[in-house]
C-alpha cells in the first residue's frame, strides 16, 4: 500500500502534528500579509519563535542552561570548530559529549553545517545553489511544494506570513533539490525538515544540509516506493523485540506494523512528534551520530508507552493502541527525560547495519530487490568526514562580521599543547600589538610592570619621588 503512495502526496490523511495549526482548516486566514503588518503585541513568540504557545509542552520541558555555562560551552565550540578536522579525528568522543549536552543555540546552526558535512558540500559546489535557485523548477513539482508551503510550522514567526521571507526560502530550497536530484523529486516530509533547517541557517546552507540528510543520513527515504522506510521499520521492530519484549509480543498480536506508526517519527526526524527542545536536543545528537539516534528515541518511545502491564491493559485492541501512539504522554517527551533515556539505551551503529543485513535478506526473499538503490548510509559526522575527501580550505569559516579584539593571555586553544612523555609542552603566545582606535589627543605614558632590579641605595624615598616628578596639568581633563 505504501509502494502506491506518490511522494508529493505522503501524510495527508496521517499528520499528527503538535502544534496547534492543526486545529485551523487550510484556507484559514491567519498569517496573511495584511495580519502580520499590523501583528497585535498580544501574541507573543516564545524563545524558539513559535507564536503563543503553538508548540505545546516548550517552555514547561525545556531545560535551562545558566548563562556561565552557556558562554563557557560557546567558547569550546568555537574552539572546536576552528580545528574541525582535527577534532573529529583525535577527538571524536568529545564532540559527540558536547553534542549529547546540546550545542549552544547560537552556534547550532553552524555546528550543524558542520557535523552534517554541508560546509564541505557547499565549499565544493559553489555556486550550485545560486545556479539552481535562477532555474524554473519541473511545474509537477512546483505546483506541490507550493500546496504544502504554508502547512510548515505555520504558527512559527519565520512562516507564519504566506509569502513571506521564510516561506520563499522553503520554496528555493525544495526546489532546488528538485533540479539537483530530478530522479528522486519531492516528498513532503522533506518539508519539514528543510523548514527546521531554514529556522538556523541561511537558504544555501540549508539546501546542503538537506542534501547531506537525504543523501548520507536518510537514503532512499524520500524516494519512490519509501522502500527504505519500510526497511528501518521492519529493522525498528527487531530492536524492539530485544529492547522491550512487552511492547513487541502486543503489537505483533494486534498486527499493528512499524510502518503505520513511525512513518512519519523518522521521515521528519521528530520534528512534527515532540516539544521545540527535545527536537534541537535529538537533532544534536542524530547530526552528530547518524540514524542509530532515531532508533534509539522510537525504542524509548514505544518502550515507555506500551512497556508496561497497567500501559496495555488500557490499550486492547487495534484502535486504542494507535491512538495511545499518536498521543504521547508528555511526560515521556520532556528533554530531561528523554535524552537521558536515548544515552542510557544500548543501541549502536553496528547494531542497527547488522539488522539491516538481516531484514534485508528477507526482504529480498518476499519483495525481490530494491527498486530503488540508494547510497550506503553514513553513521553520523565520523563516516562522512572519512568517506568524503576535504580541504582545510573547505573547513575554514567565513564569518560576514569581522571583529578584531586582543585575545586573553589565559585563552588558549586546547590543541595549542603538544603531548611528549608524559609532559605537556604549551606553544607559546605571540605578542599582540594592537592600536588603541580611541587614541586621545594627547600622549599618556603607558603603565606597564617593570621588575626593579635597583639596589636600595639607588631606590628614593616616597619624598623625593614626589618633589622630582613633574606637576600634572591643570587643563588635562
Amino acid at each position: 500500500m505504501m509502494a502506491q503512495q506518490e511522494n508529493g502526496r505522503l501524510f495527508e490523511d496521517t499528520l499528527s502534528v503538535m502544534t496547534l495549526g492543526s486545529q485551523f482548516d487550510e484556507e484559514s486566514s491567519f498569517g496573511s500579509d495584511s495580519e502580520i503588518n499590523g501583528f497585535t503585541s498580544s501574541r507573543q513568540t516564545d524563545k524558539y519563535g513559535f507564536i503563543g504557545g503553538a508548540q505545546q509542552y516548550s517552555s514547561e520541558s525545556a531545560q535551562e542552561v545558566p548563562l556561565e555555562v552557556l558562554r563557557h560551552r560557546e567558547a569550546k565550540w568555537l574552539d572546536m570548530l576552528n580545528h574541525w578536522d582535527k577534532w573529529i579525528s583525535k577527538r571524536f568522543k568529545k564532540v559527540r559529549l558536547r553534542c549529547q549536552k546540546g550545542i549552544p543555540p547560537s552556534l547550532r546552526g553552524r555546528a550543524w553545517l558542520y557535523l552534517s558535512g554541508g560546509k564541505v558540500k557547499r565549499e565544493q559546489n559553489s555556486r550550485k545553489f545560486e545556479e539552481l535557485d535562477s532555474m524554473d523548477g519541473d511545474p509537477k513539482w512546483v505546483d506541490v511544494i507550493e500546496r504544502d508551503l504554508h502547512r510548515q510550522f505555520p504558527f512559527h514567526e519565520m512562516f507564519v506570513s504566506r509569502g513571506g521571507h521564510g516561506q520563499q526560502d522553503l520554496f528555493r530550497v525544495l526546489k532546488a533539490y528538485t533540479l539537483y536530484r530530478p530522479d528522486e523529486g519531492y516528498c513532503q516530509a522533506q518539508a519539514p525538515i528543510a523548514a527546521v533547517l531554514l529556522m538556523h541557517m541561511p537558504a544555501e546552507d540549508a539546501f546542503w544540509g538537506l542534501v547531506q540528510i537525504c543523501e548520507k543520513y536518510l537514503p532512499g527515504y524520500y524516494s519512490a516506493g519509501l522502500e527504505a522506510i519500510q526497511l528501518d521499520g521492519e529493522i525498528l521492530n527487531a530492536l524492539l523485540k530485544r529492547v522491550c519484549p512487552p511492547a513487541y509480543r502486543h503489537l505483533e498480536k494486534h498486527k499493528i506494523e512499524p510502518i503505520l506508526y513511525m512513518t512519519e517519527w523518522f521521515m521528519c526526524a521528530f520534528s512534527r512528534t515532540l516539544p521545540w527542545s527535545s527536537v534541537l536536543r535529538v537533532w544534536d545528537m542524530f547530526l552528530c551520530d547518524g540514524v542509530k539516534i532515531m532508533f534509539r528515541v522510537g525504542l524509548v518511545l514505544l518502550k515507555c508507552m506500551l512497556g508496561s502491564r497497567e500501559k496495555l491493559k488500557a490499550c486492547p485492541g487495534q484502535y486504542e493502541t494507535m491512538e495511545l501512539l499518536r498521543a504521547l504522554e508528555p511526560r515521556y517527551l520532556q528533554e530531561g527525560f528523554l535524552i537521558h533515556q536515548v544515552l542510557e539505551l544500548p543501541i549502536s551503529a553496528r547494531d542497527v547495519e547488522r539488522e539491516h543485513r538481516m531484514q534485508l535478506k528477507r526482504w529480498r526473499k518476499t519483495h525481490g530487490e530494491l527498486s530503488y538503490k540508494s547510497p550506503p548510509r553514513m553513521h553520523g559526522t565520523r563516516a562522512i568526514m572519512s568517506a568524503e575527501p576535504h580541504t582545510r580550505q573547505d573547513l575554514r569559516q567565513k564569518p560576514t562580521i569581522v571583529v578584531h579584539y586582543p585575545v586573553p593571555s589565559d585563552t588558549k586553544s586546547e590543541f595549542a599543547r603538544v603531548k611528549k612523555r608524559s609532559t605537556i609542552r604549551k606553544a607559546s603566545n605571540p605578542t599582540l600589538d594592537i592600536p588603541n582606535p580611541y587614541a586621545l589627543s594627547w600622549t599618556l605614558t603607558s603603565c606597564l610592570y617593570v621588575p626593579d632590579k635597583r639596589t636600595d641605595k639607588q631606590r628614593k624615598t616616597p619624598e623625593e619621588s614626589n618633589s622630582s616628578a613633574p606637576k600634572a596639568s591643570k587643563n588635562l581633563y
